[in-house]
């Protein structure tokens, strides 16, 4: 049985952004809100199992993991982790940019960056190490969750070290849009979603925002809490 509530940091679109509307509608879900969202009708039009293809990320809102969900550990609280979310976003820092691009990742469909980033790997890494004083151990059950079997050495390594087995390298940024789906399904899913977003014209995208996600009990979505622009170093 998990301890809630669960926390995450998750990176996050701006409120109303092209981006966020981008993926909010896709999954049906406003993390900002906590309501639902009708799908776009074209897209349940050309896909009428677009419901059940969005059905796992639709549980975590449009996101990109930076600290996976936590309970918190003993002796801290949600207050003393949104002051530390607070004081990490107005620390000045190096804000990494991407070329963000809709493909595969794992077998599911995801906004990810077209190359790899040293800043974004050390942003995650940082965001990792920042905020680990507030994750509660793994339960035995949560770690059985993760698979470990099935996990590289490393991976294997991370996840006991802290609670998340895909960090410092193993780590990849990405805006999960559907599960996973079979390579014949997921070629013609994939077309369309490249095709709509295609149509924000995102060229660049800062990950300049990190925001505190809050999970309640099992059977719930997570909801931002609260959300931060990240102070860039003055040039």
């Amino acid at each position: 049985m998990g301890i809630y509530p669960r926390y995450a940091i998750y990176y996050t679109p701006a409120p109303g952004s092209m981006l966020d509307r981008f993926g909010a509608d896709l999954l049906g879900y406003d993390a900002y809100s906590g309501g639902d969202l009708p799908f776009p009708g074209d897209v349940t039009l050309a896909r009428p199992d677009w419901q059940d293809l969005t059905q796992d990320p639709r549980k975590y809102g449009f996101h990109a993991t930076l600290k996976a969900p936590m309970a918190l550990a003993p002796g801290t609280t949600e207050a003393e982790l949104a002051a530390a979310c607070e004081s990490f976003a107005g620390t000045a820092r190096s804000i990494p940019v991407i070329e963000p691009v809709v493909d595969a990742i794992s077998g599911f469909i995801a906004v990810v960056p077209a190359n790899p980033s040293a800043e974004l790997l050390q942003f995650a890494a940082d965001v990792t190490s920042e905020f680990d004083s507030f994750r509660a151990p793994l339960t035995p059950q949560d770690r059985a969750r993760r698979n470990p079997e099935k996990l590289t050495p490393r991976q294997r390594e991370y996840l006991d070290r802290w609670g998340y087995p895909y960090v410092t390298e193993e780590f990849r940024f990405h805006m999960t849009l559907t599960g996973r789906l079979d390579p014949a399904r997921r070629e013609p899913v994939m077309a369309m979603l490249r095709d709509r977003f295609s149509a924000i014209g995102l060229q660049t995208l800062a990950i300049d925002r990190i925001a505190l996600f809050r999970q309640d009990d099992a059977d719930s979505r997570f909801r931002i809490i609260r959300h931060h622009v990240l102070k860039p170093i003055e040039e």
